[in-house]
């Protein structure tokens, strides 16, 4: 991959939606990999630019990095949902071998978010502001869902 585009400077590394994709890319480092790593070297891969998406084949097998990356983004999304909803959310992300799938956020018995999965192996956004603005958007829809239907939630 090309060089790192995550400044270490930048303002966003503090965004709660970012700090929380962090820990949940610490927490699923089983081999340590992470440990030395600063935070804007741990996030550089989820930002994919135009020549970083070139460089990445339109067909192919995602790796357990990817695999990990996306399950580090949707746990984050649960847990920022759970923080303003009040509610547990639980993230589920089935993925076959060639990168598709569907990621499911669940509070009770109420589906707050279902993404269709495709090409994970080319999973990232084109910039920390892309990956804070989605984030943002996601976790308002899933949480007016929930106020809109609290019964459902809460069963």
């Amino acid at each position: 991959m090309s060089e790192q585009v995550v400044d270490a400077g930048n303002e966003l590394l503090t965004n709660p939606y970012v700090r929380q994709i962090v820990v949940q890319l610490r927490a699923l480092d089983s081999y340590g990999t992470y440990d030395t790593w600063t935070d804007d070297k741990v996030l550089d891969p989820l930002i994919l630019t135009k020549e970083r998406r070139r460089e990445i084949p339109v067909v192919g097998d995602p790796d357990e990095t990817v695999v990990a990356r996306v399950k580090a983004y949707y746990n984050a999304l649960a847990v920022s949902i759970e923080a303003q909803t009040g509610l547990m959310a639980v993230p589920f992300i089935n993925l076959t071998h060639e990168g598709f799938g569907r990621a499911l956020i669940i509070i009770g018995k109420l589906v707050v978010l279902d993404k269709t999965l495709r090409d994970i192996h080319r999973f990232g956004f084109d910039s920390l502001e892309k990956l804070v603005e989605d984030m943002d958007k996601l976790v308002l829809k899933a949480v007016t869902l929930t106020r809109e239907h609290e019964a459902v939630a809460t069963l």
